[in-house]
């Protein structure tokens, strides 16, 4: 009897130390859950929901660019891509190693995966390689159970359907560079990996409506990260179409129109509204090279290519106008009113300045020549006396009235503003002093002075428009094209002197274009210009007595530039047109012809 006593005291002894500990334990535990639920619920809550529902961010379809009848020039196709869900990749280089045995993956690839993967933040997919052909979509749709992580996407990649055509023009799209992200307003677009944004021409200009803004998807994950369902969407708004005043048919007969030359650029534009009709810059580059990536094969080659196919030519080409200035010249003299046009100047061929002679292009020299005669017959001595006694500060000021010297405004990126050269200018760049030699060269358009192209077609809009203060634009309005542009405050009566002059220049047989004339039997058609011929290398006096060699025994790199701005028709002047033709030799027999058939194409196409 002692004993089982003994041990039942010894049992409810251990019973109540158990069910104590037991009770310690379950307060201890209801307590937790009291924290968890009660006390620390909503943050619990909050943070549960987060790991629970990922944001990915949905890229929208870029917008199109059209030319003026709404054709295609920039558009979007769909490509077959590989990304990656980061959510499911547990080893990133192990991976992109089995994937190398479908797509070929640069050492650059690699780093720029690496760079997105980290960056994406487990919201967007990153890509690994597009324009996936379909063997290569086979291969790994086929292996996707020893490819964790990995996918194929269907995207939009972009095209050019004129390719060289329209290159400098519209330019091309890239992927977004770290500092292109770092510098932007918080776009959170920008941060998609593959997305891409407009590098130059049309497509920088205006990056901002084609590329739209970006949609999400709310994706529900489960514990180790990976997609469960979609519980909501909201659709990417796809980025504005562009339509601009170009006209594709016009665009591709001057781009075939300059195949044989191996440097030119070429500007039409409405002398009344400033519409671009086109603008080419031979040689050209297709722009498609660059949807994908270029490779270092073909960037070397173009930016090795002594003939800058990446430059456009048309507004970031700078030349010395040449002869095409003299009107320029003309009309400063005329407002001034220092000269009578009708007066005469005898040209030896040769101009004397003290003990230096300053060389007409005609080297007999044109005889007695009054204002008229000296545009049509582009007499460099008639321009070297009214150059001296109008002076470069009245010819400075004409010229900027004119467009040149400065930006025209025009809606591209990168342009150049070109110089008009005067007093303040040279002591501010060389710390000398203004000479009157120095005049003589400026008033036929050379020494200092640089021009684009595009100035050139600007300045022979405003002469043939009346002096109308038109801006070169590419957008095309939704409403009709502006025609009320601020006047040039000149006289319509040397307004017209001038645009006559130039009429002489190519209609009449003194004129230095006549060969080029425009022979139409109905007289419907017709042209007015200027010729020009500029010199890229000094002659010295030493050359001139020894003679100097043809064009076609000059190497290319010394031969001139050739130049021809022009308008038509003559009576009711619409289209404007400049022809650069990079050492081309005469303006005349070079660049007249070339604008001769441009604004024939003009004028049957009637575009306006």
């Amino acid at each position: 009897m002692r004993g089982d006593s003994e041990r039942m005291r010894l049992f409810s002894r251990r019973a109540v130390l158990l069910g104590g500990a037991q009770t310690a334990l379950f307060s201890l535990l209801a307590g937790r859950l009291y924290y968890l639920q009660i006390i620390g619920g909503a943050k619990y809550r909050t943070l549960a929901e987060e790991n629970r529902i990922n944001l990915r961010l949905i890229a929208p379809p870029r917008g199109q660019i059209t030319d003026r009848a709404g054709a295609a020039l920039a558009l979007n196709q769909q490509n077959y891509r590989v990304v990656l869900l980061p959510e499911q990749v547990e080893n990133l280089d192990v991976l992109l190693d089995k994937l190398g045995n479908y797509v070929t993956i640069e050492l650059a690839d690699r780093k720029r995966i690496a760079r997105d993967f980290k960056a994406s933040g487990n919201l967007n997919a990153v890509l690994v390689k597009d324009n996936l052909d379909w063997e290569q979509v086979a291969g790994i749709s086929l292996h996707t159970l020893d490819l964790p992580g990995a996918d194929i996407d269907m995207g939009e990649v972009r095209y050019y359907p004129y390719g060289a055509a329209t290159g400098h023009l519209l330019g091309y799209v890239g992927t977004v560079s770290e500092g292109e992200v770092d510098d932007d307003s918080g776009d959170k677009i920008l941060i998609i990996p593959g997305f891409r944004i407009g590098k130059s021409g049309i497509e920088k200009q205006y990056d901002l409506l084609l590329r739209g803004e970006s949609g999400n998807e709310q994706l529900e994950v489960n514990a180790r990260g990976r997609v469960v369902r979609e519980l909501a969407r909201n659709d990417p708004k796809p980025g504005k179409d562009i339509p601009l005043t170009v006209d594709i048919g016009l665009q591709q007969v001057i781009v075939k129109r300059l195949a044989a030359q191996p440097g030119a650029a070429v500007a039409v534009l409405d002398v009344r509204t400033g519409a671009i009709y086109a603008m080419v810059s031979q040689p050209g580059f297709d722009p498609n090279l660059f949807t994908y990536g270029i490779s270092q094969e073909d960037w070397d080659r173009l930016n090795t290519d002594e003939h800058l196919p990446l430059l456009d030519k048309v507004t970031a080409g700078v030349y010395a106008p040449g002869s095409t200035f003299k009107p320029i010249t003309a009309l400063a003299a005329l407002e001034a009113d220092i000269v009578d046009p009708d007066a005469r100047v005898f040209c030896p061929g040769y101009y004397e300045l003290g003990d230096y002679k300053f060389h007409c292009w005609k080297h007999g020299g044109h005889g007695s020549v009054n204002m008229r005669e000296a545009i049509a017959g582009s007499c460099d001595t008639y321009f070297y006396d009214l150059g001296r006694k109008t002076g470069i500060d009245r010819i400075q000021a004409m010229a900027k009235r004119f467009g040149m010297g400065s930006k025209t405004g025009i809606d591209l990126p990168h342009e150049h503003a070109g110089l008009v050269p005067g007093r303040a200018w040279k002591f501010a760049t060389e710390g000398k002093s203004w000479q009157q030699g120095e005049t003589l060269i400026a008033s036929i358009g050379q020494g200092y002075m640089l021009t684009t192209p595009l100035q050139l077609a600007v300045a022979v809009a405003r002469i043939a428009n009346g002096g109308k203060k038109i801006v070169p634009h590419l957008l095309k309005p939704s409403g009709s094209e502006r025609e009320d542009w601020p006047n040039l405050d000149l006289d319509s009566d040397h307004l017209s002197f001038v645009q006559d002059a130039m009429t002489a220049v190519v209609n009449e047989q003194i004129g230095t274009a006549y060969s080029a004339r425009i022979i139409d039997e109905k007289g419907v058609m017709s042209m007015a210009g200027k010729t020009g011929t500029a010199q890229v290398k000094h002659i010295s006096e030493s050359e001139r007595e020894e003679g100097l060699a043809s064009m076609e025994d000059t190497p290319w790199k010394e031969r001139d530039h050739a130049l021809f701005m022009g308008f038509g028709p003559v009576e009711n002047p619409r289209y404007a047109v400049a022809v650069v033709v990079e050492h081309g030799g005469s303006g005349a027999h070079t660049a007249a012809p070339i604008a001769r058939d441009i604004l024939i194409e003009c004028q049957k196409k009637k575009l306006a």
